[in-house]
C-alpha cells in the first residue's frame, strides 16, 4: 500500500523546522527532562489534595502520580550514555498518565502537555529511536483521551490550546513518520472536537483551533506528492460508508462539559455551572438517534484493513480525512441547496471551514490526486455534488471558496473532471452571474470573478472550446461564457460599475490570450471538405487525443457536425417530421431512417424538446417504438440500482402523460435494465412493475394535490410477489422508497438549454455522463482551434469594448479596451478576417476628435487633453501602420481622420510625398512646427473651403498669421504650446508611413485605400487636391504593381481634368500628377510605356482656357519627361502622344521654346528617332518650321531637323539590308522606309511655300538635299514616280504660281532665287532617279512633265519680262542632263518609249526651250553613226528573212 517515502534518518517533511531545533546534549536530555518532571511535582504540590494521602493505620504513602514522576527523576541520569537505545514510553509514560487522571485540575494538565510539547520539539524522537511507533501512538492516545478538572475557564482554554500544540508536535516531529494511519485519524478527530468546542469559548481558542486544523491537513496532504504507491490496487480495502458524519447545525448549543475532549456528542446539552466542581465525564455510548461527528478512528475493514490502518500514515487515512471533509458539507441526507431554500444560509461558518479545509488539500495535493482511485472518486463525486450544491448559495464568501476550490481542481485534475466542469460552469457560474436567476449582486460579482479568473488561465477557453464546445454531448461553454461577457459589460440603463469592467477584463483576457499565441508567420490554411456521406456521428472517436494532428482536425469535424445538429434541433423542435427530414437532408441521418440512428439522435443532441421526445418514443408506431428500443441500448444499467437506472433513464426526456405511453417506455427501460442487472429481479415483467410502481410511488410522495401520502409498509406491501411470484427482499424495496421519498425523480419539460439548477435527478447524470465522455483534451500554447474561438468572441467583444471606452472616466480602463481592440486587431490580421479589422478602426474612429463637429480649438486640445480622444487617435493609426494589409472599408473612417489633421494643418510635411521625393533638409524644430512650412497649406489657404469658420479660433490665428493683416492677433503662448503637443501627438502617429509603406500593402487592401481616398476627395476642393495628392503619392510608390490601381487613378484624374473649364489648384494637381506619375515610372515599367503615355492624352483634352494657362509648364514637364525617358518609349501610340503634346506649343508664345527644345532633343543627329517616331517628329518639326511665333531660326532649325533625318532613313535602310533576309519582309521594311522618306520631301515641300524668303529657299535647298539622300535608302521604283507627281511637280507649279501672283506686286530677287533653286531641284532629283526610273513604262510621261516644266518657266514673264537667271539656268540643267541621258544610254536615237518616239518626243520639246541643244548634245557625225549602228541589225535580220523566203 501506498506509504511515505522519506529519506532514511530523516523526515522531509518537516525539513523547514529543522532550524527551529537544535538537538540538545545526552546530558542535557536528562536535566531536561528532570526540570519537566520538578515542573509538574511543584504545580501538583500547590494543591493539598496532592501533598499527602493517608492511609487507615496513618502510614503516609504518595500518589501514584507523584511516585510514578519521582521514579522517573531516579532513572533518567542513568540513560544519558544513549538515548537512542532507551524506550521512549519509559519517560512519557509519567506525564501522559497525568494528562490521562481524571483528578488532575486543568494548571497541572496544562504543565503535563507543556512537557511532552517540549520533549516532541526538541527533537529526541527520532525514527532511530528504540519503539518510536508505539511512543508515539500512547502520545496521541492519550492526548484524545485526556481528562481534566475544569476550575475556571481561561485554564479550560490553556489546556485546549496545549492540545493543539502537542497535536501538531505530533505532526511535525521527526518521528511523524511513526504514526499510523489510526493515530493521523485521531489526530485530526481530536482536533476537530477542539474546533467545535471552542465555538463557545474565546475568540482565539477558536482562531488557534482552526489554524491548527489548517497545519494539520496542509502537512498531511503535502505529504501526498511523495508518496510511493507500491501497491495502488491494494491501497485501501474499506468499507463503501466510511467516514459517514453529518455536522451538526447547532453546534454552539452542544457544550462539552468538564475537561472531555471525546466525541462532540459524547456530552450531553448541558453545562455545569460550579467552575470548579470535580465531575468527571466518561465517553459514553451514542444514542440510536445521535450520528458521529468525526474521523472513524476504528475503520470497519475486512481482510488486510485492520493492517492497512496500523502501517506508517498514507493514503488510507488520507482518504478517510478527506472523506470526511466532504461529509462536512452535507448538508443533510438528501438536502439540496440552492439560493432560495439553503438550510445553511444564515450560519456559513462551518462549510466555509470545511470549504478552506478541502482547499489546502487540494492545493498540497495537487496532481498526486489523479494516481489514487479512491481519493480521485471522492473529488469526482461527493465533493463536486457538494461544491454544485453550495455554489448556489447565497453567501457570496461560500460561493467565492467555492470558486477557489474549482479553480485549484481545473489546474491540477481537469483532466479528469471534464464532464464535472462542464456541469459546474453551466449550473452554478453561468446561471448565478446572470441576474435573471434572482442572484444577488454580490453573488453575481463573485462569479463573474471567477469567471475571469478562469479566463485569465493561458489554456483555459481553449481547452473549454474543444472539450465542451466541440463535443456533441456537452454544452456550448465558450459561447455562453463569451455570450455573458459580453451581455455583462454593457451598461445597459445605468452607469458603468465595476461589474461591467470585470466583464469586459474577461473578454479581453480571453483575447489577449490568442494574441499571445499566434505568431508572426502566416497561418496554415483551414480548407475542409464538405462531408457528403452519411456517417454514425456519435460512434466518432479521436485516434489520438494527445497529438493536435489528430484531435485538431477531429475536434473541428465535430463542432461542424454539432453547428448542424443545432440546427437540426431547432427544426425538429418546431416539426417532428420535418426535423428528421432536414436532418437526413444535412446528411447526419441516413437517407433511409433506421431506428437506432434516430434514438442516438434523441440521446445525443443537446437542446431537444422533451416533450416531443418522450411523445415520440411513447407512440404507438411500430417504428417509434423500434427507436424506443434502441433509445433504451444507449443506456448501461450494469452495477446500478433500479431506482438510479430509472432516474437516468427518465431524464433524458419527459415522460408521457398517457398511461399507454408509458407503459411502453418502461416495458423497453425494463428489458434493457433487466438485461444488464439481473441480480435481485428474476425476470423483465419484475422489472417493469417495480418501475411502474416506482412511478406512481413518485408522484404520490412529491405531488402537491395527493393529501394522504404512502408509507413504507404500503409501498413494500404493494410490491409483494411481484418477482416471480416471490417478494423482493425488504431492504431493496425500503432503499428504494427513502430514495424515492427524499429526492424526487423530476420530469418537468425544458425546453431549451437554459441554465438549470442542479438537482440530485440531474447528478446522477453528471456522474454516469463521466464514465462514457471522450478523454479531456489538453491544450498546449500553439494557436489550433485559436480562428474558430475569434470568429465568436470577436463581434461581441468589439461591441462591448466601444461601450465602456465611450463611458468609462478612468485612463487604466481607455488603456485595457485599447489594449483589447489592438489584440483583436491583430488576431483579425493573422487570421485573414478583414471585416473584423475594419469594425474595430470603426470602433475607434468614433472616439477621435474628428468624428463630432469641434471648432479647430476644440479640436486640438481634445486631442491634446482627453485621453480616450488621443489613445483612439494613437490606436486607428497604429493599426493602420501594422495591420494596413487586411482593412478594407476602414480606409474611408481612417482617410476622414487624416483629412481633419489636414485642415487643422497638423500632419508631417512630408506625408504627400513619394519614395523617390528627395526631402528638404530639416531646418529647426520650430520651423517644422510652423504651419507655413507645410507645402499643403498652400493650396489650402487658397480656398474658401478651408478657411477656419471662426476667425477668433486661435488655430486659424496662428495658422494663417503669416498671410493675414498686421492687425490679427498672434496666438497666445498657451495656443502655441497647444498646437506644439497636438502635432507631436500626429507626428508620433506616423501617418506619412501609411502612405509611403503603401507599397507593403496587399492588393485588396490598396484598391479599397484608393478607391476611398477617391472618395473621400468628394468632400470639398481642399479634400479633393489633399486626397488627389494622397494619390499620386500612393500611386509612385506602387510602380512595382501599378496595373492594380492605374485604371482607377487614371479614371479619377481623367474625370478631374474633363470636367473642369477654368483653371484651379485640383486641374493643375491633376494635371502636373499625371506627368510625374509618367516621368517616375516609365523608367521601371516598360510595358506599361503606352498605357502611362496615354494618360498625357488627358492634357490634349484640356479645356482651352486651363490648357493655355499650364501649357509652358506642362511643355516643360514634357520635355523633362523625354528627355529623362526618351529611350523607353519605344511605340508609335507612345510616342504620338508626346509628339502632340509638343506639337501644340509651336504656336504658343511661352511654351514652343520649351516644346521645340524637347523635339530638338529627339531628332537631333537622330539619337531618338525611331521608325514609330518618325513621321510624328516630321509633323511636329513642320509645325515649328512653320510657326511665326519666334525668329526665322528657329524655323531654319526646324528644317535642318527634317532634312538631317534622312540620315537616320539611309541608317535604318541599311541595318534592314544586312538583318533581312526575306524578300516579302524586305520589300515591307523598304516600303515602309520609303514611305517614311516620302513623308519626309512632303512636309519639306509645305515649308517651301512659306511666305518669309529665307525661310522658303531654305526649304527648297533641304528638300533638294532630302531627296539627294535617298541614295542609300532602298527606295521602291514607283515611289520615285510617286515623288514626282506628288511632291516635285507640284513644288515647281505652285512655286512659279506664287511668284507670279507675288510678282504683281513686286518682283524680289529672291522670287527669282526661289524659281532658281525649284528647278535646280526637280534637275538634281530627276538626274539621281534616272537609272533606277528609265526602264519603267511611266518614265516617259515623267520625263515629258520635266521637259514641260523647264518650258514653262522658260516662256513665263514677271511683270512682262522674263527672268534672265532662269533663261540661262535651264538650258544648261537641261543641256546636262540630256548629257547624262545620252551617256547611260537613255536617249538615243531609235529608242521607243511610250506611243510616241521618246527620241522624236524629245527634241521636240527641248527645240522649244533651247533650239540648239541637239546639236550640241548630239552632234551631226556622232549622231549618223549612232542612227547607222542602231540600224544595222535591223537590216541584217531583213536580209535573212529574204534568204529564207
Amino acid at each position: 500500500m501506498g506509504y511515505q517515502n522519506h529519506p532514511s534518518g530523516s523526515n522531509s517533511f518537516h525539513g523547514e523546522f529543522k532550524s527551529c531545533h537544535s538537538k540538545p546534549s545526552k546530558g542535557a536530555v536528562a536535566s531536561m527532562i528532570n526540570s519537566e518532571i520538578g515542573a509538574v511535582l511543584a504545580v501538583m504540590r500547590r494543591n493539598v489534595r496532592w501533598g499527602v494521602r493517608y492511609i487507615a493505620d496513618d502510614d503516609q504513602l504518595e500518589h501514584s502520580l507523584i511516585h510514578s514522576l519521582k521514579e522517573l527523576r531516579k532513572r533518567i541520569f542513568s540513560w544519558q550514555s544513549n538515548w537512542q537505545n532507551v524506550d521512549p514510553i519509559l519517560y512519557i509514560r509519567p506525564f501522559l498518565d497525568v494528562i490521562l487522571s481524571d483528578e488532575t485540575g486543568a494548571p497541572i494538565t496544562g504543565v503535563a502537555l507543556s512537557s511532552v510539547y517540549k520533549i516532541l520539539t526538541l527533537d529526541i524522537f527520532t525514527l532511530e529511536t528504540v519503539n518510536v511507533g508505539e511512543a508515539m501512538h500512547i502520545i496521541v492516545d492519550a492526548v484524545k483521551s485526556c481528562r481534566f478538572e475544569v476550575t475556571d475557564p481561561a485554564s479550560e482554554e490553556v489546556v485546549l490550546m496545549k492540545i493543539l500544540q502537542v497535536l501538531l508536535a505530533c505532526i511535525k516531529s521527526k518521528a511523524s513518520s511513526g504514526l499510523s494511519n489510526q493515530d493521523i485519524c485521531t489526530i485530526v478527530n481530536t482536533c476537530l472536537r477542539v474546533v467545535h468546542q471552542s465555538s463557545s469559548k474565546s475568540e482565539l481558542l477558536q482562531r488557534i483551533a482552526r489554524h491548527t486544523m489548517h497545519e494539520l491537513i496542509r502537512y498531511i496532504f503535502s505529504q501526498l506528492p511523495s508518496i510511493s504507491p507500491l501497491a495502488i490496487e491494494n491501497e485501501l480495502h474499506v468499507d463503501d460508508k466510511v467516514g459517514t458524519v453529518d455536522w451538526d447545525q447547532n453546534s454552539g448549543e452542544n457544550k462539552v462539559g468538564n475537561g472531555n475532549i471525546a466525541s462532540i456528542s459524547d456530552t450531553p446539552g448541558t453545562e455545569n455551572n460550579s467552575p470548579s466542581s470535580e465531575t468527571v465525564i466518561p465517553e459514553t455510548e451514542l444514542k440510536n438517534d445521535e450520528k458521529k461527528t468525526e474521523v472513524n478512528d476504528d475503520l470497519n475493514v475486512p481482510a488486510n484493513g485492520e493492517n492497512a490502518m496500523m502501517a506508517p500514515f498514507g493514503i488510507p487515512c488520507m482518504v478517510e480525512i478527506f472523506h470526511f471533509l466532504c461529509t462536512l458539507l452535507n448538508v443533510g441526507e438528501h438536502g439540496e441547496v440552492n439560493s432560495r431554500s439553503n438550510p445553511i444560509a444564515f450560519d456559513e461558518d462551518v462549510p466555509l471551514f470545511a470549504l478552506g479545509l478541502i482547499n489546502s488539500a487540494i492545493e498540497l495535493g495537487g496532481t498526486s490526486f489523479r494516481e489514487y482511485p479512491k481519493l480521485l472518486t471522492l473529488i469526482q463525486d461527493e465533493l463536486f455534488c457538494n461544491l454544485m450544491q453550495f455554489g448556489v448559495s447565497m453567501s457570496p464568501l461560500i460561493l467565492s471558496t467555492v470558486c477557489s476550490i474549482v479553480l485549484n481542481l481545473y489546474l491540477n485534475l481537469r483532466t479528469e473532471l471534464k464532464v464535472q466542469l462542464e456541469a459546474f460552469f453551466s449550473h452554478v457560474l453561468l446561471r448565478i452571474a446572470q441576474s435573471k436567476h434572482g442572484s444577488s449582486y454580490q453573488q453575481q460579482e463573485v462569479a463573474m470573478e471567477a469567471l475571469v479568473d478562469l479566463c485569465r488561465q493561458h489554456t483555459f477557453m481553449a481547452e473549454v472550446f474543444a472539450n465542451f464546445d466541440c463535443d456533441i454531448t456537452c454544452s456550448n461553454v465558450f459561447e455562453d461564457v463569451a455570450n455573458l461577457l459580453s451581455k455583462s459589460a454593457f451598461p445597459v440603463n445605468g452607469p458603468l460599475s465595476a461589474m461591467h469592467i470585470l466583464a469586459l477584463d474577461g473578454l479581453i483576457s480571453m483575447v489577449q490570450g490568442m494574441a499571445e499565441r499566434v505568431g508572426e508567420e502566416l497561418p496554415s490554411s483551414d480548407v475542409h471538405t464538405h462531408e457528403e456521406g452519411y456517417e454514425e456521428f456519435w460512434t466518432a472517436r479521436c485516434e489520438n487525443y494527445g497529438d493536435p494532428n489528430f484531435w485538431v482536425p477531429f475536434v473541428r469535424k465535430a463542432k461542424r457536425i454539432k453547428k448542424k445538429l443545432m440546427l437540426g434541433a431547432d427544426n425538429f423542435n418546431r416539426d417532428p417530421k420535418k426535423g428528421l427530414q432536414y436532418l437526413q437532408g444535412m446528411h447526419l441521418l441516413p437517407e433511409e431512417l433506421d431506428p437506432k440512428s434516430v434514438a442516438c439522435f434523441f440521446r445525443y443532441t443537446c437542446g431537444l424538446d422533451m416533450d416531443l421526445i418522450g411523445d415520440y418514443l411513447g407512440n404507438h408506431d411500430q417504428f417509434c417504438i423500434q427507436v424506443l428500443y434502441e433509445f433504451a441500448k444507449t443506456f448501461d444499467f450494469q452495477n446500478m440500482n433500479l431506482a438510479t437506472a430509472l432516474r437516468l433513464f427518465v431524464g433524458t426526456f419527459r415522460l408521457p402523460g398517457e398511461s399507454q405511453k408509458i407503459q411502453r417506455v418502461l416495458e423497453a427501460f425494463s428489458e434493457r435494465y433487466y438485461e444488464q442487472s439481473p441480480h435481485i429481479l428474476i425476470n423483465k415483467d419484475a422489472a417493469f412493475v417495480l418501475a411502474y410502481s416506482i412511478i406512481l410511488l413518485n408522484t404520490d410522495q412529491h405531488h402537491s394535490q395527493v393529501k394522504t401520502r404512502m408509507t413504507e409498509e404500503d409501498f413494500i406491501r404493494n410490491n409483494r410477489g411481484i418477482n416471480g411470484g416471490a417478494d423482493l427482499p425488504r431492504e431493496y424495496l425500503s432503499e428504494i422508497y427513502h430514495s424515492i421519498c427524499n429526492i424526487e425523480i423530476q420530469m418537468n419539460a425544458t425546453k431549451g438549454t437554459s441554465f438549470q439548477m442542479m438537482t440530485a435527478s440531474r447528478w446522477i447524470s453528471v456522474i454516469y455522463k463521466s464514465k462514457e465522455t471522450s478523454p479531456y483534451i489538453l491544450c498546449d500554447a500553439a494557436s489550433h482551434l485559436d480562428r474558430d474561438m475569434f470568429c465568436i468572441v470577436s463581434g461581441p467583444t468589439i461591441a462591448a469594448t466601444s461601450v465602456v471606452f465611450e463611458q468609462a472616466e478612468q485612463e487604466d480602463v481607455f488603456q485595457r479596451c485599447v489594449d483589447g481592440l489592438l489584440a483583436i486587431a491583430k488576431l483579425s490580421a493573422y487570421y485573414h478576417l478583414n471585416s473584423v479589422v475594419d469594425d474595430v478602426v470603426v470602433s475607434l474612429c468614433k472616439f477621435t476628435p474628428f468624428s463630432t463637429p469641434l471648432s479647430a480649438d476644440e479640436a486640438v486640445l481634445a486631442l491634446g487633453e482627453d485621453a480616450r480622444a488621443r489613445m483612439a487617435t494613437e490606436a486607428v493609426f497604429l493599426i493602420a501602420n501594422k495591420y494596413g494589409d487586411y482593412i478594407s472599408s476602414a480606409w474611408k473612417n481612417i482617410l476622414e481622420c487624416v483629412l481633419s489633421l489636414h485642415k487643422l494643418q497638423i500632419l508631417p510635411v512630408h506625408i504627400a510625398s513619394d519614395a523617390a521625393d528627395d526631402t528638404e533638409p530639416s531646418t529647426s524644430n520650430l520651423e517644422q512646427e510652423k504651419p507655413s512650412t507645410n507645402p499643403l497649406s498652400v493650396v489650402s489657404e487658397s480656398q474658401p473651403s478651408v478657411t477656419p469658420r471662426k476667425t477668433s479660433s486661435f488655430i486659424g490665428r496662428f495658422l494663417w498669421s503669416f498671410d493675414m493683416e498686421e492687425t490679427k492677433p498672434l496666438p497666445t503662448e498657451e495656443e502655441q504650446v497647444a498646437y506644439k503637443h497636438a502635432r507631436g501627438i500626429v507626428n508620433d502617429c506616423h501617418i506619412d508611413s501609411i502612405f509611403s509603406d503603401s507599397k507593403f500593402l496587399q492588393a485588396e487592401s490598396l484598391q479599397h485605400l484608393v478607391n476611398s481616398l477617391i472618395k473621400a476627395a468628394e468632400k470639398n476642393e481642399a479634400s479633393a487636391v489633399f486626397c488627389l495628392e494622397l494619390l499620386i503619392a500612393v500611386t509612385l510608390n506602387n510602380r512595382d504593381r501599378i496595373l492594380l490601381i492605374w485604371q482607377t487613378v487614371y479614371e479619377h484624374i481623367s474625370g478631374i481634368i474633363q470636367s473642369t473649364s477654368t483653371p484651379c489648384t485640383l486641374v493643375e494637381k491633376a494635371v502636373f500628377g499625371v506627368l510625374k506619375i509618367c516621368q517616375r515610372l516609365l523608367p521601371y515599367k516598360e510595358n506599361l510605356t503606352d498605357e502611362l503615355l496615354k494618360s498625357l492624352q488627358l492634357v490634349l483634352k484640356l479645356n482651352a482656357n486651363v490648357a493655355d494657362a499650364y501649357c509652358e509648364r506642362i511643355t516643360q514637364e514634357v520635355g523633362r519627361l523625354v528627355k529623362a525617358n526618351a529611350s523607353h518609349v519605344r511605340s508609335h501610340i507612345g510616342w504620338r502622344t508626346i509628339i502632340s503634346l509638343l506639337s501644340i506649343t509651336a504656336r504658343h508664345p511661352e511654351a514652343s521654346d520649351a516644346g521645340f527644345e524637347a523635339l530638338r532633343f529627339i531628332m537631333s543627329e537622330g539619337a531618338h528617332l525611331l521608325p514609330s517616331n518618325y513621321i510624328l517628329c516630321l509633323d511636329a518639326a513642320w509645325q515649328f518650321a512653320g510657326s511665326r511665333v519666334n525668329e526665322i531660326d528657329r524655323s531654319i532649325s526646324a528644317i535642318d531637323l527634317m532634312s538631317n533625318s534622312v540620315f537616320c532613313l539611309a541608317r535604318w535602310s541599311q541595318e534592314a539590308k544586312n538583318s533581312v533576309g526575306e524578300d516579302d519582309a524586305m520589300v515591307k521594311l523598304s516600303r515602309d522606309i520609303g514611305e517614311m522618306w516620302l513623308r519626309l520631301v512632303h512636309n519639306l515641300k509645305r515649308v517651301c511655300r512659306d511666305p518669309r524668303d529665307q525661310v522658303r529657299n531654305h526649304a527648297i535647298l533641304m528638300t533638294t538635299r532630302a531627296i539627294a539622300g535617298a541614295d542609300g535608302i532602298m527606295l521602291p521604283q514607283p515611289l520615285w514616280f510617286q515623288c514626282f507627281d506628288s511632291e516635285v511637280f507640284p513644288l515647281l507649279d505652285e512655286t512659279l504660281a506664287d511668284s507670279i501672283l507675288n510678282s504683281k506686286k513686286t518682283f524680289k530677287k529672291t522670287v527669282e532665287e526661289t524659281l532658281v533653286l525649284a528647278t535646280k531641284l526637280m534637275s538634281k532629283a530627276f538626274l539621281q532617279s534616272l537609272q533606277d526610273i528609265s526602264q519603267q513604262p511611266s518614265f516617259c510621261k515623267l520625263w515629258l512633265g520635266v521637259l514641260n516644266r523647264f518650258e514653262t518657266y522658260m516662256s513665263t514673264k514677271f511683270r512682262g519680262k522674263r527672268s534672265e537667271k532662269i533663261h540661262e539656268l535651264i538650258p544648261e540643267l537641261l543641256k546636262n542632263t540630256l548629257l547624262v541621258m545620252k551617256t547611260t544610254g537613255v536617249l538615243l536615237p531609235g529608242d521607243d518609249i511610250g506611243s510616241d518616239s521618246f527620241w522624236q518626243l524629245t527634241w521636240l520639246h527641248v527645240k522649244k526651250i533651247s533650239p540648239s541643244l541637239q546639236s550640241e548634245v548630239f552632234p551631226e557625225e556622232e549622231l549618223d553613226q549612232l542612227q547607222t549602228r542602231n540600224a544595222k541589225p535591223e537590216d541584217s535580220q531583213t536580209s535573212e528573212n529574204d534568204a529564207g523566203d
